[in-house]
């Protein structure tokens, strides 16, 4: 048992405890405090609402922005597929050609100034593009006759009631003009027709130094269902030029395809015109002299049989080896383990000689084969 001054120590040592573990359960109810105060912190930052500027920008829409700017968030990712579709330099050659083309046609046409300017080329779907189209407006249906496929050529209704009141000699009314609810009649049908066919001659000329193509107006529509000449998931090049007489005037867009304008893709992915993509004519020619010249092999086949095995091993000196042939049975003619042809066997003097029978096999091989082994090692 404890002596009363060990139990007066023993007292002051537990006293001293009690004050330690105290204060280790004060701190220790300060940070759980702490830790309680930021969970209820955070979860008043998850539960915060998102205001009208936040959700557009995450969804990549900007009211502000025109037509032209750049996608971003949500909207990115589901044009994105339009965005990978590769540039073709040509085509934007041939529509920098159009515009000088058009500007002096439609100046002869009108007998009045008229300016003719690219506002823009670019990819969409074909239809966005038909939902897109501000009405009323004409869409001609055009027909490129060496493609075998088709485009669109619309025209606004501004563009349309310029044309018109200039090649009647209407007033020059400043600012934009009043559209009618209602429809085109024949006379503005046959001018705007005549107006179209003026722009696709010149589509003709400006196409001319890379392919010959003629455009063919097919019909003309004012309703977009009726003008459906492609799915509307599918990609088409869009080139809008801005017409403007004076103080009026208005848009032309020519509707591509991709799979119409697919024939002439390998020129349209030139960067200039006569582009060879690396290849020289110098060498190719020197090349193909040399191969006309060199000396090949040509065997002249008699016949050929199927004999067992046993056979050859017991062939002796003097044994006869019978061929199902005639002296003027046609023999056959290979170089290289190719057959190319076929000829009589004969003899001048003491030489054994062929005449050919026929002309020679047409190549299995063509330069299109080797070309595309081209491609396909581009395209790894």
């Amino acid at each position: 048992m404890a002596e009363p001054g060990e139990q007066d120590k023993l007292s002051d040592d537990w006293g001293t405890g009690d004050t330690a573990s105290s204060s280790g359960d004060t701190d220790m109810s300060a940070e759980w405090a702490a830790m309680l105060e930021g969970d209820g912190a955070e979860g008043a930052a998850a539960d915060r609402v998102l205001n009208q500027d936040e959700i557009d920008s995450l969804l990549g829409f900007d009211p502000n922005a025109g037509g032209v700017a750049e996608l971003t968030g949500v909207q990115a990712l589901i044009n994105s597929a339009l965005v990978s579709y590769e540039r073709l330099p040509m085509l934007e050659i041939v529509f920098d050609r159009l515009v000088r083309l058009t500007t002096t046609s439609l100046r002869n046409f009108t007998s009045d100034n008229v300016e003719v300017a690219l506002d823009s080329i670019s990819s969409v779907r074909f239809g966005d593009y038909l939902n897109s189209i501000p009405l009323p407006a004409i869409l001609s249906v055009i027909k490129a006759e060496e493609w075998d496929n088709y485009g669109l050529l619309t025209v606004d209704s501004a563009l349309i009631y310029s044309m018109i009141d200039v090649l009647l000699g209407g007033r020059r009314v400043g600012g934009a003009i009043r559209v009618e609810g209602r429809p085109y009649t024949t006379i503005e049908l046959a001018l705007a027709r005549r107006m179209i066919e003026v722009i696709l001659e010149d589509t003709h000329r400006a196409f001319e130094p890379v392919t010959e193509v003629n455009f063919k107006v097919e019909r003309l529509e004012t309703n977009p269902r009726f003008a459906a000449i492609s799915r509307p998931a599918n990609a088409a090049i869009l080139i809008e030029l801005r017409i403007e007489m004076d103080d009026r005037g208005g848009k032309i867009e020519i509707l591509l395809p991709y799979a119409t304008i697919e024939p002439i893709r390998e020129q349209l992915l030139q960067m200039y015109m006569g582009e060879k993509f690396g290849r020289d004519p110098i060498w190719e020619g020197h090349l193909a002299t040399e191969i006309f010249a060199a000396d090949v092999e040509v065997d002249a086949i008699l016949h050929e049989v199927d004999l067992p095995l046993s056979r050859i091993l017991n062939l002796a000196p003097g044994e006869t080896v019978m061929f199902e042939r005639s002296p003027n049975d046609p023999i056959k003619l290979r170089c290289g383990g190719v057959e190319i042809t076929e000829a009589i066997m004969g003899h001048i003097g003491n030489h054994v000689s062929v005449r050919v029978a026929r002309p020679l096999n047409p190549p299995k091989v063509t330069m299109a084969a080797f070309e595309s082994i081209d491609d396909s090692r581009d395209t790894r």
